[in-house]
């Protein structure tokens, strides 16, 4: 029985073996026709075609239009009359048309108090929080992109990893199948160990799913179409140390955050407004001009004169009060939703940099200390469980914990690597690599 089933196992052995060869050999030739992109270039590429970010500037441009239409002057007003049209007859004598007079009149509104200069400054000042806005929208979505791009370098370390503890076993296999022909072993213990090969493939395919997963995210964001055969990313994927002091990323963020920066243009728009609704209350002349072909009533040999007129509307009642009153208290409700900004700037600086810390306090003793422990760890039992003085179960259990290792440090670095993302979005600007 032992021969049969000695007999039934190599057959599959062998082809798990083959199957894994083939896996390391294709993965090179992919990669033979991958183009690799660093963080600088997907951010290039990103700002060139994501449609999100395009639509934005759009709104840029329409609010620079906007400036040209609120400086425009008012027009002057034409205006044509005619008067002495005979609607009956006066002595049997009926001249309808003998005695009209045209008087063609132009008129002007003049606009007092430097409106029309206070609707451009409203204008340019829309303009300059429609630019601060863009750049914070950018800021988001640039986040998005850098996660993305960290989630991507985990893939790949998480696939690479994987591969190499799968010809790592595929090697122990090898050398526990030797010791089964010698008979150190029994035929039941190479068979857990083959059995546990399935968890090494497990973690290949689902790394290999992840890793393609990764990058349709970042080929999404980058609104690309290239096979994802033929993308890849490349960049360093560690955690680096001296991490600077953070009253220097609360300043940082103070000036370069756009949306505080919105807060505060929000404030200046307010009180341009205010000046404009206070304009608004004033009144406006409008300066008339005519000509008639008419004797004057003063002077009978005068038939040909001109006049003119200013129209000022009496300010009995303001009709402007309730305006003035909503934007001053406009200016007072902008400046507490600035303080509200510069408080949230304060604490999404303070929680990344605070993950920052955490994920560097834990992956110091992982780099110093816990990943060589682990390798060597399995390596001794390795060797003791094949000089009969470890069981097979410390040898599993071993291998196990160096995996479990290896793979908690590629997620913490992935976490780090996030955090830093969530730095330079908090500060507005790229400030960690």
């Amino acid at each position: 029985m032992s021969q049969k089933l000695t007999t039934a196992v190599m057959p599959l052995n062998n082809r798990r073996a083959a199957n894994a060869i083939l896996v390391a050999l294709l993965l090179p030739a992919a990669a033979f026709g991958q183009t690799a992109f660093t963080w600088q270039q997907i951010q290039e590429r990103f700002v060139a075609r994501n449609p999100t970010l395009k639509a934005a500037q759009l709104n840029i441009d329409e609010s620079r239009a906007a400036e040209i239409t609120a400086f425009l002057r008012p027009n002057p007003d034409f205006n044509i009359g005619a008067d002495g049209f005979q609607v009956s007859r006066n002595e049997g004598i009926w001249r309808p048309l003998s005695g009209v007079v045209e008087t063609p009149s132009i008129s002007y509104l003049h606009e007092r108090r430097h409106k029309r200069e206070l609707r451009r400054d409203q204008a340019k000042q829309s303009t300059s929080i429609t630019e601060s806005t863009y750049l914070d929208q950018e800021r988001g979505l640039v986040f998005n992109l850098r996660n993305a791009f960290v989630q991507t370098l985990l893939a790949k370390a998480v696939l690479q990893n994987a591969k190499e503890n799968l010809e790592y076993w595929d090697r122990e296999l090898d050398v526990n199948r030797t010791r089964l022909k010698a008979g150190d072993i029994a035929q039941v213990d190479l068979d857990r160990l083959e059995l546990q090969r399935v968890q090494f493939e497990s973690d290949f395919e689902t790394a290999m799913v992840n890793l393609r997963t990764a990058k349709i995210q970042l080929l999404m964001l980058l609104n690309d179409r290239t096979p994802i055969e033929k993308f890849d990313v490349v960049g360093p994927f560690d955690f680096s140390e001296g991490l600077r002091p953070l009253e220097e990323f609360r300043n940082m963020a103070l000036e370069a955050r756009p949306d505080l920066k919105v807060a505060s243009k929000n404030v200046e728009l307010a009180k341009i407004t205010y000046k404009l609704a206070v304009a608004n209350g004033s009144t406006d002349p409008t300066f008339s001009v005519w000509y008639s072909h008419n004797s004057s009533f003063a002077n009978p040999f005068a038939n040909q004169t001109m006049g003119g007129s200013i129209d000022i509307p009496l300010r009995i009642f303001d009709r402007n009060q309730g305006e003035k009153a909503r934007t001053k208290i406009d200016i007072g409700l902008n400046e507490r939703l600035r303080d509200a900004a510069e408080a949230q700037v304060f604490n999404d600086v303070d929680s990344a940099y605070w993950t920052l810390i955490q994920a560097g306090n834990l992956l110091r003793p992982y780099k110093a200390r816990y990943l060589k422990l682990a390798s060597d760890t399995r390596d001794r039992i390795s060797f003791s469980y094949q000089n009969g003085a470890s069981s097979l179960l410390d040898y599993l259990d071993a291998e196990k914990a160096n995996r479990d290792t290896r793979l908690a440090y590629l997620n913490l670095i992935g976490s780090y690597l996030t955090a830093a993302a969530q730095m330079n979005m908090a500060v507005g600007r790229e400030v960690l690599p």
